[in-house]
């Protein structure tokens, strides 16, 4: 199995990235996406995140209101460390069981858009970073996304640097250009990630 971590600063096309990756025949994990799914009605992952913020962070149809909590816990340092307590172990464990169930010859792409910012570089065979200059994306977050200026520049100034990320890569995804150039950049990536599965797969014991 080759582990890759995904990541790229917001606006950057890693989402992009990461289906046309799933299209080549890599099994993605999603981090945003089991995020939510840990916390979804009925999971003891809501029940823990009600517990320590009380009902009033539940909607009235008794999912999690996320713009509620984010408000209570991006302005206190503290709660944002108890709902990382209880989150983050619930994804590290849901993403474990997906990475198994992927069998042992897999390339399983983990999406990750705090790669950086967390030091979870470590955890992978090599990184690949989808990188964008700043005012790239800031004209995506704008123009695609609907996003009033002031919010994007603070969501991007709440990630890591472009250079923090790139210090980080094994691969870099340039995708400052129009969609047109991203394809055969992901595909040379896939092959190369391709050829280091083999490789690896080629050197394990009994292999041979």
């Amino acid at each position: 199995m080759l582990r890759v971590g995904l990541t790229g600063g917001i606006g950057a096309g890693k989402s992009e990235v990461s289906r046309l990756l799933a299209g080549y025949g890599a099994v993605v994990v999603d981090a945003d996406r089991i995020a939510r799914e840990v916390v979804e009605p009925g999971t003891p992952g809501l029940a823990a995140v009600v517990e320590a913020f009380g009902e009033a962070v539940l909607a009235p149809d008794g999912t999690l209101d996320r713009p509620g909590l984010g408000a209570v816990v991006f302005a206190d340092p503290e709660k944002l460390k108890v709902l990382n307590g209880i989150v983050h172990p619930l994804v590290r464990a849901r993403s474990a069981e997906l990475e198994a169930a992927a069998g042992p010859g897999a390339i399983v792409v983990h999406d990750v858009p705090l790669l950086a910012e967390n030091g979870l570089a470590p955890l992978y065979d090599l990184v690949v970073v989808v990188d964008a200059a700043p005012q790239t994306q800031l004209a995506r977050l704008t123009a695609l996304r609907g996003m009033a200026e002031d919010e994007a520049r603070a969501r991007m100034a709440a990630q890591a640097t472009r250079e923090q990320r790139l210090a980080v890569a094994t691969l870099v995804i340039d995708n400052d250009g129009p969609f047109e150039a991203l394809e055969p950049q992901v595909r040379k990536v896939w092959e190369e990630l391709a050829a280091r599965a083999a490789a690896a797969a080629g050197a394990a014991p009994g292999t041979e």
